[in-house]
């Protein structure tokens, strides 16, 4: 996860150029702009805000749009460091951003426990996880450093940490045989679905993400700007958008069947049972084609010059989207104190709409402070236009081979 990937200050109205004179592609950080927003809204419990994110409509959600768009910024912005600082570059700046995110995530933890603890909520210390951090914070701590025990809904931050300390050894793999490291993602999924490997954790064996499988979206995001090119052209055929669309149609009744009765009888009881279980700790393939369908939907019927990227609100997701480390942090403290405030002043439709509003507002506020304040450029590399990423990237390498 990244908080912010560029140097001067951004969406004064036309998108900022990069290095090189070219545009920024606004799409990408819309993506992280809306899955944060979407984390958020779903992280609230009973939360009729909900129903506006992707949760209740098919069986992925925005977590896979978040892995994914996190490999591909990943790629342009070590890429470019690589292309213009070297290898020593790549390694210093993910070594770096991967201690943010670490830092981040130990901070929440001890921000999460302190708002449970003063809000006495035994119950919610359940929900969230916190009860063994209050009654043995020594240990749990311990166990939080390693990586190993995470409260709820920051189970995301310790992938990311991974993610930036293994980054640089699969960028030159990538750069050196793209559709080999891929194949071996795809085969290291396979084996967890098979096998069930999982991370060691703690006090559980439990994963929320299971790096071993979700570790395929990131590679799968940083392989299409590296190496993807060539598969764009049948990405984007008819017969492949036709059969994702169908694939979205019958997921969305298959869904909705779980929550609104009369929907019930259109799908058979057995198959309803079975697919009300898709597994999110290990990416279930039904998670994972249903992401697949919506991104190739997505490019589609957004084009990069797309106008509608210059209107106030997709410029507010943009401006999250920009800032997500800062902001997923916040949204989770946020999340925990909307939860406080619908189990001890109402639960009603009218303070979850508040709740909901108000959370988004919150984050919009804080990543417009934060984008006013000017990144050092020797801090992060900018990223570079993803219209032909394989070639600005290894310009100064060996191409990738095959």
């Amino acid at each position: 996860m990244h908080s912010r990937m560029h140097i001067s200050k951004p969406l004064a109205g036309e998108p900022a150029p990069d290095l090189t004179g070219s545009r920024r592609d606004l799409r990408i950080d819309a993506c992280r702009g809306i899955a944060l927003w979407c984390i958020f809204l779903d992280h609230v419990p009973n939360n009729i805000g909900s129903w506006l994110t992707l949760k209740n409509y098919g069986f992925s959600d925005a977590a896979e749009v978040f892995m994914f768009m996190s490999g591909v910024t990943c790629a342009l912005a070590y890429g470019r460091a690589c292309r213009h600082e070297g290898w020593n570059g790549v390694i210093s700046r993910s070594l770096r951003r991967g201690w943010d995110i670490y830092a981040a995530f130990l901070l929440l933890t001890l921000a999460y426990a302190i708002m449970i603890y003063l809000a006495g909520g035994d119950d919610l210390a359940d929900e969230s996880n916190t009860r063994v951090l209050l009654e043995d914070p020594g240990a749990t701590l311990a166990h939080a450093v390693i990586l190993q025990y995470r409260p709820v809904n920051a189970d995301v931050l310790p992938i990311f940490v991974l993610l930036h300390l293994l980054f640089a050894p699969l960028l030159w793999l990538l750069l050196r045989w793209p559709n080999a490291t891929l194949g071996t993602s795809f085969a290291l999924y396979l084996l967890v679905q098979v096998f069930g490997w999982m991370v060691p954790a703690w006090p559980s064996s439990h994963w929320a993400f299971n790096p071993m499988a979700w570790q395929l979206l990131v590679v799968l995001g940083a392989w299409w700007m590296i190496a993807g090119k060539p598969a764009q052209s049948w990405v984007t055929s008819r017969a492949v958008l036709v059969v994702a669309v169908l694939y979205l149609l019958v997921s969305l009744v298959i869904a909705l069947s779980w929550h609104i009765k009369p929907l019930e009888a259109v799908v058979p009881a057995a198959l309803a049972k079975l697919l009300h279980s898709v597994d999110k700790s290990n990416l279930d393939p039904l998670r994972l084609l249903h992401f697949l369908a919506i991104a190739i939907v997505a490019v589609r019927l957004v084009p990069p010059d797309w106008p509608a990227l210059r209107t106030p609100a997709l410029r507010s997701m943009i401006r999250c989207g920009q800032n997500s480390l800062p902001i997923y942090c916040l949204g989770v403290l946020l999340a925990c104190g909307s939860h406080l405030a619908l189990l001890e002043i109402s639960d009603g439709v009218a303070m979850q709409i508040a709740l909901s509003v108000g959370g988004i507002l919150l984050m919009i506020a804080a990543a417009t402070l934060l984008n006013s304040i000017t990144i050092k450029p020797a801090r992060q590399p900018r990223l570079m236009q993803p219209a032909e990423p394989a070639a600005a990237i290894s310009a100064s390498l060996p191409a990738p081979r095959q």
